[in-house]
């Protein structure tokens, strides 16, 4: 992200800032006793093995996020799912393109995932146009294709710039009325945003990028995810859901 604003970060910092942010999301996780899929790159696997560790261990889901976030060929389809399971001995069922890109979904199946969760279904300028595409999870090239929820009717993104720029309760009313809309709630977050961005000679982020990052995206976190646990809602991760949710309502 830095680069997209004219900064230049290490790889070393790159690496140890998702590491910090990585360690405080599993730490709310295990505060509220949920469980969550993490994507991952191998690069990132490599060089934070106690953190991989550490998810094995607190029994979430590693998903691949490709081999490299900044280059992608077609071969790290299959190259990035077999290195993820040889570091976490787990099996890799779902892929997510960085920066969710489109992406060849026969070439994902051929690959051996069961999902891909690479597609935003809303217009975000500079980045996709989805609104062709359907709302909520379907069937394509014989794998299921979960894209990240977007309210309905209008398909506001529920995306980390929402959680972090809308006031929390107006996040909150909005992720319920989808919840109880769709059925599920696929909602996604990147590591760094619970570390400090407000360094704008280091890092270069507008402020909608650095809002509520670090001490108040954790607070927001655990608020967010404390109130809908006080209502019931259940939480897995996206493995879990399409093994034991086998869509009733399809």
């Amino acid at each position: 992200m830095p680069l997209e604003f004219g900064k230049d970060l290490s790889f070393d910092d790159q690496i140890s800032i998702s590491i910090e942010g990585t360690n405080h999301i599993l730490d709310i996780l295990d505060q509220h006793q949920v469980k969550a899929t993490f994507f991952s790159t191998v690069v990132f696997a490599q060089n934070a093995p106690d953190v991989i560790k550490r998810i094995n261990e607190g029994g979430h889901e590693l998903a691949s996020h490709a081999y490299f976030h900044s280059a992608f060929e077609p071969e790290h389809f299959a190259s990035s799912r077999k290195a993820l399971q040889e570091i976490s001995s787990q099996e890799i069922s779902g892929f997510r393109m960085p920066r969710m890109k489109n992406v060849d979904e026969n070439e994902v199946r051929k690959a051996g995932y069961k999902y891909n969760s690479s597609i935003n279904p809303t217009w975000l300028p500079g980045r996709y146009n989805n609104l062709n595409k359907p709302r909520t999870l379907f069937k394509e090239a014989d794998i299921w294709q979960i894209p990240a929820s977007v309210s309905p009717i209008l398909r506001f993104p529920l995306f980390w710039l929402s959680f972090h720029n809308l006031p929390i309760k107006i996040y909150r009313w909005l992720a319920e009325r989808t919840y109880k809309k769709d059925g599920y709630l696929n909602i996604y977050f990147h590591p760094w945003e619970f570390t400090e961005l407000g360094d704008q000679e280091r890092f270069g982020f507008p402020g909608y990028v650095s809002r509520n990052s670090g001490k108040k995206m954790i607070e927001r976190m655990n608020s967010f995810i404390g109130d809908l646990k006080r209502k019931k809602y259940r939480f897995c991760t996206i493995k879990d859901f399409l093994d034991n949710y086998k869509f009733k309502s399809i």
